[in-house]
């Protein structure tokens, strides 16, 4: 038997396994590695977040992104986005150099067994571990706006779906939503000779500011410090500081989780997105239907007053709900006994384990209860150091797992990947 079981190998999958190898667990890795990196984001996109912000986490600090973009002679610069494509070889690179053997078989149900936990994999083997840390990132929870969901994916497709954006070559096309991911994607699709509208419920969209100079005065950077989620003393806190900012009161932290860090537009996209493509701010999609050549949207401004308009394809860019009902992976005798917060979301305790004694979970999924980072790869470095102690805390007080018997009177017992050099 395991001692852990890494379900996802993202940037929080990668970097829990690389500090439960440090730490001497017995263990296994499982998911394509930067998956959703790889294949539900269009080429030309780039990370929001900045380089020195975007590391996955080992121990040692030794494979953080700009050893990654020196080895490879690529710029990582405070102010200058890196190119998703360039972040996901990075993170193929740390596996390769921080983590165990990943298996890349997806695992399609975990449920509870006695001493732990049994993981079926896609091709029906069964793996045992006496806890298991999930972190499958954020396409579990994909959420569409109930006015678009009952229409054909031919006509409605959520902006995370899309590797490449050819297919909208020379057609109409209307994003809904006022965050990077539609306008980038709006973006990319004007410069391909796509028309392309932005529909979003406020009023006006907003910028994020250029980040101020990494060196400055020392006044100004009192006033203003920078942070993984940029410059401010509150952004500070809540990439710096998340478990402080757990010992908040929950509704504090439901009102937070909601509001801080609303959808905006990186800096770099803002001059692209206003010259080439249509915004109709302060609109609302009321209802939707299929008709001849694409989707007629019924929309309602601020004000009530009614519009319609045809296209034929909707891109919705309306983000993620992380809730427990999405983690389908999950047995459901197991999913039933998770502890809820009330916007949905798996309550965690202060090491990120579940109310299920020995399920872990990291990434958004966590974000209502440790803060915004966890919604960027910033909050991958708390979270892999705070898991993996409260997995050697409650390994130590469960029994030792050893050797589980499987049906037939055979037994599987684990034994540990060597991390690959």
């Amino acid at each position: 038997m395991y001692d852990l079981l890494v379900v996802g190998a993202g940037p929080y999958g990668l970097s829990i396994a690389s500090h439960a190898a440090a730490a001497g667990l017995n263990l296994r890795v499982f998911g394509r590695p930067m998956a959703s990196w790889r294949d539900n984001m269009p080429s030309g996109m780039f990370l929001k977040s900045e380089p020195w912000a975007s590391n996955l986490s080992d121990p040692a600090g030794r494979w953080h992104l700009g050893a990654y973009c020196a080895e490879q002679g690529l710029t990582a610069r405070h102010a200058k986005p890196i190119p998703v494509e360039a972040f996901a070889a990075y993170g193929l690179w740390f596996a390769r150099h921080a983590v165990p053997a990943v298996d890349e078989r997806t695992v399609t149900r975990v449920a509870s067994c006695p001493g732990g936990f049994t993981a079926v994999t896609e091709d029906g083997e069964e793996v045992h571990a006496r806890a298991v840390a999930l972190a499958v990132g954020v396409m579990p929870f994909v959420e569409v706006p109930p006015t678009l969901r009952g229409l054909h994916p031919a006509l409605v497709t959520h902006s995370s779906h899309h590797s490449e954006l050819d297919r909208f070559r020379g057609k109409d096309v209307t994003v809904i939503g006022g965050g990077q991911a539609a306008l980038e994607t709006a973006a990319l699709l004007a410069e391909q000779g796509t028309r392309v509208r932005v529909l979003a419920r406020a009023e006006r969209l907003c910028w994020n500011d250029v980040p101020p100079p990494w060196e400055r005065p020392w006044w100004q950077s009192l006033r203003s410090p920078h942070s993984g989620l940029g410059p401010g003393w509150r952004n500070w806190f809540y990439s710096e500081r998340p478990g402080l900012f757990r010992r908040l009161s929950e509704p504090t932290r439901a009102r937070i989780a909601t509001t801080a860090l609303g959808p905006a537009g990186a800096w770099w996209v803002r001059d692209r997105v206003e010259r080439a493509v249509e915004v109709l701010a302060g609109h609302e999609v009321a209802a939707a239907c299929a008709v001849p050549g694409g989707v007629r949207l019924d929309t309602v401004s601020r004000g009530g007053t009614p519009c319609t308009l045809e296209t034929q394809h909707v891109i919705a860019a309306t983000g993620f709900r992380p809730r427990c009902d999405r983690l389908g992976l999950l047995s459901s005798e197991l999913r039933g006994t998770l502890a809820a917060l009330p916007d949905g979301s798996p309550a965690v305790g202060r090491d990120f384990e579940s109310s299920h004694p020995g399920l872990f979970l990291a990434g958004l999924v966590t974000a209502s209860g440790f803060g915004p980072a966890m919604r960027f790869v910033h909050g991958a470095t708390f979270t892999a150091s705070t898991l993996v102690r409260g997995v050697r805390r409650r390994l130590r007080t469960t029994p030792t797992g050893g050797t589980v018997p499987v049906p037939g009177g055979s037994s599987r017992s684990g034994s540990p990947s060597p991390v690959r050099r």
